[in-house]
């Protein structure tokens, strides 16, 4: 479904990845992890068209997106679903008109037919019951089930998920972790997942890459990652202070900035 060789990306003059391979099959879900500013997001924006590889290859459904017309693009793209983080829901529209607007979007389905299908999109996710409700009306927790709904309105083949879990209580966040694994089974869809939260995305996913400074530095099943003797690794899954990653930014040592401090005091 996925498969990136060889990968070098990044925006003007700044090298965000490097040196990426990557892969995902249909009927895995697989997290993409990593600190922040690490290249996650580039890589769904890769994967997504959005932008174009420096150097190697990026082929989605078989397709080189090298060499894909833009019309193509857009084509390929109508097999692709996106789950944004915080749900980017729009704000003027009721619950039933966001999930119903790739349809009315994409398709030439009559209303009545896109009425049954949203409202079976919205039982999907526990929220038949909302569809009249505004996302102003809406939980954090509800609203992004309301945009999982919407990504999945038009059956992709390919569901990508950007940071779906932040700002979500822990009982929110096990709702929709459960609602992303059962989704993805149900189509027979890819899932590609970049997330900061590891416990709840080891316990959905299929497949992990962990990505430090722009490179892939350890993937596997969960288990593996687990289980990985890598400093880096175990350091980010296990949340510990001390590792590979400092807690201090680069600075001289502190008795040096006291002593300097109290040399031009006044």
């Amino acid at each position: 479904m996925v498969e990136l060789r060889g990968v070098d990306a990044g925006y003007g003059e700044r090298l965000i990845l490097s040196g990426i391979d990557f892969s995902v099959r249909r009927g895995q879900l697989v997290a993409v992890m990593g600190g922040s500013g690490s290249g996650k997001t580039t890589l769904l924006r890769l994967v997504s068209g959005q932008l174009r590889a420096r150097k190697g290859s990026v082929r989605v459904f078989g397709q080189s997106l090298e060499r894909i017309s833009e019309k193509e693009l857009y084509a390929l793209r109508r097999r692709m679903g996106m789950l944004f983080q915080f749900g980017a829901l729009f704000t003027d529209l009721s619950v039933f008109d966001n999930v119903a607007f790739p349809l009315r979007e994409h398709t030439d389905l009559p209303e009545s037919m896109i009425r049954d299908l949203v409202l079976l999109k919205l039982n999907a996710v526990g929220l038949r019951g909302a569809a009249t409700l505004m996302p102003s009306e809406l939980s954090g927790g509800m609203a992004r089930r309301v945009a999982l709904a919407r990504s999945v309105a038009l059956d992709p083949e390919l569901i990508m998920y950007d940071e779906p879990f932040a700002g979500l209580d822990p009982i929110s966040l096990g709702v929709i972790g459960q609602a992303i694994r059962k989704l993805n089974d149900a189509l027979g869809a890819a899932s590609i997942l970049v997330t900061h939260d590891v416990v709840e995305s080891l316990s959905i996913v299929d497949y992990v890459y962990l990505v430090s400074q722009g490179k892939i530095i350890a993937q596997g099943t969960p288990d593996e990652i687990r289980n990985s003797p890598d400093p880096f690794v175990h350091q980010f899954i296990y949340a510990e202070a001390d590792g590979p990653v400092p807690f201090h930014y680069p600075a001289p040592p502190l008795e040096e900035s006291l002593l300097l401090e109290a040399e031009v005091a006044p």
